[in-house]
């Protein structure tokens, strides 16, 4: 399924600026509509920036009259100290908007720089790095956009557009094969993933021809295994509570297809900015 990104970028920074602005910035109040300022956003740490689409959208929704001028592309890497955008217009305005769009921009450059900080970790082998549903409320499309500017892929969007049968899955279902079976009748037109926590959980769902097989918490041994015994039209993925490096590398040299990480989304840290305002 070919991700929009964007299709509630709108509606995202409605909220968000709902949160933050409320019935007005009381404080904001203090100067002077006529005031004029220019402003200046830098990073205080190495990054990969990820966000301009969400911080053009804040300065919109605010006062369409600021204007922003980008400094970077977006994907680029930047060392600590890079001017990143400058804004200018209403100094009240750009006040306002400020902390929301900053919030944007270091939470989704955080995402996109641990993501491609892994991504290029295991870049020697052919696994590739996935995302997972481990995602901010209410962010979901804004991090896995920010994952695919770090370099790595994003698994399904949520419930609604692949199966991913897991272990309660199958015990509710009453098997592999019943699960597997009645996916393809329900929609066949879906990928469909099952999740095995053994090599004699993967036999059996190899018997069914999942598209995908979820390798879960197997060890490097069990793992070197399964993809020697591969079937050509199955992909591997290797999952659970992965985070370490070693690992990681470990693991994407077993010659699994895809490694799917929930830190990159729930563990990233924001890149640290910062705003500079010169009065006009």
């Amino acid at each position: 399924m070919t991700i929009n990104f964007f299709n509630l970028i709108t509606d995202t920074v409605k909220t968000a600026l709902a949160e933050d602005v409320g019935s007005g910035d009381v404080t904001a109040k203090l100067i002077a509509d006529h005031q004029q300022a220019k402003a200046t956003v830098i990073t205080r740490q190495q990054a990969i920036i990820a966000g301009k689409p969400w911080v053009d959208e804040v300065i919109s929704q605010v006062d369409p009259g600021i204007e922003i001028t980008w400094l970077v592309e977006e994907g680029a890497s930047v060392a600590a100290g890079t001017e990143l955008f400058t804004c200018s217009g209403k100094a009240a305005s750009i006040l306002t908007a400020e902390r929301t769009s900053l919030n944007f921009l270091q939470t989704l450059s955080g995402t996109a720089t641990i993501t491609r900080h892994y991504a290029d970790l295991i870049r020697h082998t052919s696994a590739k790095l996935l995302d997972t549903r481990k995602t901010i409320p209410g962010l979901r499309l804004a991090q896995k956009y920010a994952v695919s500017v770090g370099g790595g892929l994003n698994h399904r969007v949520g419930l609604f557009d692949a199966f991913l049968i897991k272990e309660n899955h199958i015990l509710a279902a009453g098997s592999i094969a019943t699960a597997i079976q009645k996916a393809r009748t329900l929609a066949p037109e879906l990928r469909l993933e099952i999740e095995v926590e053994s090599l004699a959980e993967l036999d059996e769902a190899l018997q069914e021809t999942p598209d995908w097989i979820m390798l879960d918490n197997f060890s490097l041994s069990d793992l070197q295994l399964a993809v020697a015994n591969r079937p050509a039209n199955v992909l591997f993925e290797a999952s659970g509570g992965i985070d370490g490096e070693d690992e990681l590398i470990a693991i994407a040299e077993t010659g699994v297809d895809f490694i799917s990480m929930g830190a990159i989304t729930k563990n990233c840290r924001s890149i640290d900015l910062s705003m500079r305002l010169h009065s006009q």
